[in-house]
């Protein structure tokens, strides 16, 4: 099943009107937005330009962080962690495509805690699905989805960014 570019896209306001709120509520300017790679990313630049904020989001590439490491190695491609400013005293926005075990934000805070020590992390996902063996939520979810044992959802992207709901390949 695919979402189609405009459900996708109505998807992507909601978690940006979220934000926009969160951040008034909380008093929160100009806080850094980090892109989880890949999907997370294009969704972090996207709410970057879609904030008015300078440049482009900064970037984790967690693949060095995450717990199954040893279990399946590095990508080849794996591309480095783009941290352009100090983390230190600032409201992070960490922002990844789907929240499914935890283990991936899991590795991304601990990314970002190597590169300083951030006021306060909030995550934002795009879909936030069934599935958690770690305590973590998302603070803004565009969407919580219940999918079967068997099926994976992942953004393609980045032009236009669609959803598409597949089956896992094991």
């Amino acid at each position: 099943m695919k979402y189609s570019k405009d459900q996708t896209q109505a998807l992507l306001l909601k978690i940006e009107n979220s934000l926009k709120s969160y951040l008034l509520k909380n008093n929160i300017e100009k806080p850094i937005i980090i892109g989880v790679h890949t999907g997370g990313v294009w969704i972090a630049d996207w709410l970057q330009k879609r904030l008015g904020y300078e440049g482009r989001a900064a970037t984790l590439n967690i693949s060095f962080y995450r717990d199954d490491f040893s279990k399946v190695g590095v990508n080849p491609t794996v591309e480095p962690s783009e941290m352009p400013v100090s983390v230190d005293d600032k409201h992070v926005i960490l922002v990844d495509d789907v929240l499914f075990t935890g283990r991936t934000t899991r590795a991304a805070i601990n990314e970002i805690f190597d590169f300083g020590r951030p006021l306060s992390v909030t995550l934002v996902v795009l879909v936030e699905r069934n599935g958690n063996e770690l305590p973590i939520t998302a603070d803004i979810a565009g969407e919580k989805l219940e999918l079967d044992n068997n099926k994976n959802i992942k953004l393609l992207g980045p032009d236009p960014m669609i959803l598409e709901v597949i089956d896992k390949v094991n």
